[in-house]
Order: structure tokens, then C-alpha cells, then sequence
């Protein structure tokens, strides 16, 4: 079950739309005219499209004509909330990127990726209700160098309505948040790490009754310490070349290449040290020697650096450091 859902409740003949997923198996659903309720979700059943068409078809007197050159009244209960951004396992490489829609409203949108203030468009158009749109395929191994996501969407029915403030929304993933974030996603129906873009911010129902004991007992309960994990061993020799770390580097200022550049530096040393590599190779090239410097400034004096040297000249001229590890 999922914002945006239609549903039944099964002790009434009441309808509505999942407007909040509350947690510990409570949901709140707004029935009619903006008055919400909460439910638990075993109470309710999702109402599908194909039950509404078959069950309920509309009486050939009630038939209105599309609206032309006017807009039409609409007094039922919409589905306001529930887009998403989803991101489907294809293999143990690559994940498949989708938008989903999960409202009753037009959504013309666009979807770019990047860094401020470069930006690139991945995806444009009207994302129409209850339907979804794969955008593109990405490799886990790019993780860090897929940026921040960047969606922008307007409401739209032919109605009168009361107008919806745009949706913007960032997303700028990590590694330890993103890949443990799983659910069903909506549409689709398949197992994804999902992510909704609509959210409101967490407020806490008045209906729902709280238990101030279970609530201190859960601050106070110990958390089992998750086990530490080593970073993946780097290669023997780290190519630092812009042209090698990104896609994007026409997009990019220098202090933007200068950044990825050593934070590329950072973790691979760092990874490096801990996986209790000897040494470790860094391609920077020649070029004007910004990076070489950067990355001897932050050589030097490091505990754990036994010396450092430019490494094998004949392949790389003066464009490389080796770092031997103490």
C-alpha cells in the first residue's frame, strides 16, 4: 500500500485516498472533503481501476462531454500525493531508474541531474496519473558520481481545482541510506529502493493515541552495533585524470574538478590504508601541477606515509606518485 492508493474500508461503505503511511501498521486516508482519518491498514482494501471500470461503470445520463473551452467542477476526492522516484535492481551491476505517478493529476515535468550550477537533462514531458516512466540505467559502481537528482513538476487537471505550489525536489543519495531503503514500489510492483518526492514533513496525527512508556523504552533500548565493513580494495595504480572520474567535466568549473579529484584521492588512500595495501600509484598527470601539489600537501606528514616519490618515469613522466604505506 502506498500514498496515493485508492481504498475501501472494509467495516463501511466509506472510500478514499492514502495520504500518509503512519507507521507501526497505521495509515490516515482522506475520505471527503479534506477530512482524514486514521485507519489500520489490515481495515482497508486497495480499490483497482479494473474494479471501478467493471463494477461501477458511469450511467450513459451522466455522461458529461469533455470540457472544451470551459473546465469542469470536480467535486471528488483526488489522489494528491504519491510521486516517487524508484530505482529497480536489473542485476548485482546495474539499477533501472523510474519516475511514478501515483496521483490523480498531470504532472509535466523535468528531471536533470549534476552539480550546481551544471546540470544535465535526463528527462522532460507530462508524467501522466498512475503511470510510470523508466528514465535510465545506471552502473552501482558510478554511485558517487551520479550527482544530485533534480525534479521539477507542475499539477494540472481540466478543472476548477485549488491550485497545487509546484514540486521541486533534490535527491543526493548516500551509500549507507540509499541501498537499505526497500520497498514495493507502486505501479511497477516490484522490490525497489524507493523514494517519495512529495513527502510532507512528519507531523504527529491528533487521532493517533501514543504510548509515552514504549516511547521513552524505545529511546533508551540498545542498539545492536552494526558490523564494520572494509572498503573495497583499490588497484595497485589510481587514474586521477578528470576524463576518467566523470562523464560531466565539460560542465565543470576547475574547483568543481579540482573536488571530485581529491575526494577521489581521499577515499582511495584511505581505502588503501585499510585494506593494509604496501603502496598505492596516483595518475594526476602534469598539467599544471594543481593537483600534483594538492595531493603532496596532503602527503606530507601523514602518519601513515612512509615516503613518497614520482613513480616510474619512463611510463609516466612526472604525472605520478607512488605513496608507499607504513
Amino acid at each position: 500500500m502506498n500514498i496515493g492508493d485508492r481504498v475501501r474500508l472494509m467495516r463501511g461503505k466509506e472510500e478514499g485516498i492514502v495520504t500518509k503511511l503512519l507507521g507501526n501498521n497505521i495509515i490516515e486516508i482522506e475520505i471527503e472533503d479534506g477530512f482524514t482519518i486514521p485507519v489500520k491498514a489490515n481495515e482497508v482494501v486497495i480499490i483497482s481501476e479494473l474494479e471501478q471500470k467493471v463494477f461501477n461503470p458511469t450511467p450513459a445520463s451522466r455522461i458529461e462531454p469533455q470540457a472544451t473551452d470551459k473546465c469542469q467542477t470536480v467535486n471528488e476526492i483526488l489522489a494528491n500525493r504519491g510521486v516517487y522516484m524508484a530505482f529497480v535492481p536489473v542485476n548485482d551491476r546495474e539499477l533501472s531508474q523510474h519516475l511514478i505517478n501515483n496521483t490523480d493529476w498531470d504532472l509535466p515535468f523535468m528531471l536533470s541531474s549534476g552539480s550546481d550550477p551544471h546540470h544535465k537533462g535526463l528527462a522532460s514531458g507530462v508524467l501522466k496519473p498512475k503511470t510510470s516512466i523508466k528514465v535510465q540505467s545506471l552502473l552501482i559502481k558510478d554511485f558517487d558520481e551520479w550527482g544530485t537528482f533534480v525534479f521539477q513538476a507542475f499539477f494540472f487537471r481540466l478543472a476548477f481545482m485549488k491550485l497545487p505550489e509546484p514540486l521541486i525536489k533534490r535527491l543526493k543519495f548516500r551509500v549507507n541510506t540509499f541501498f537499505k531503503n526497500q520497498s514495493k514500489a507502486p505501479l511497477l510492483n516490484v522490490d525497489a529502493h524507493l523514494f517519495q518526492m512529495d513527502a510532507e514533513d512528519s507531523v504527529t496525527p491528533v487521532n493517533l493515541k501514543l504510548d509515552p512508556a514504549k516511547i521513552v523504552e524505545q529511546m533508551f533500548e540498545k542498539q545492536a552495533p552494526e558490523p564494520l565493513q572494509l572498503p573495497t580494495k583499490p588497484s595497485l595504480s589510481i587514474d586521477l585524470h578528470i576524463e576518467a572520474l566523470t562523464k560531466d567535466s565539460w560542465a565543470m568549473s576547475n574547483t568543481e574538478m579540482l573536488t571530485l579529484q581529491m575526494g577521489t584521492f581521499e577515499r582511495q588512500f584511505e581505502a588503501a590504508i585499510a585494506n593494509g595495501m604496501d603502496e598505492i600509484i596516483f595518475i594526476h598527470g602534469v598539467g599544471n601541477g594543481v593537483l600534483r601539489d594538492s595531493i603532496h600537501r596532503r602527503l606530507s606528514g601523514n602518519k601513515n606515509v612512509a615516503y613518497f616519490e614520482d613513480a616510474q618515469k619512463e611510463k609516466f613522466g612526472y604525472g605520478g606518485t607512488k605513496v608507499r604505506i607504513k
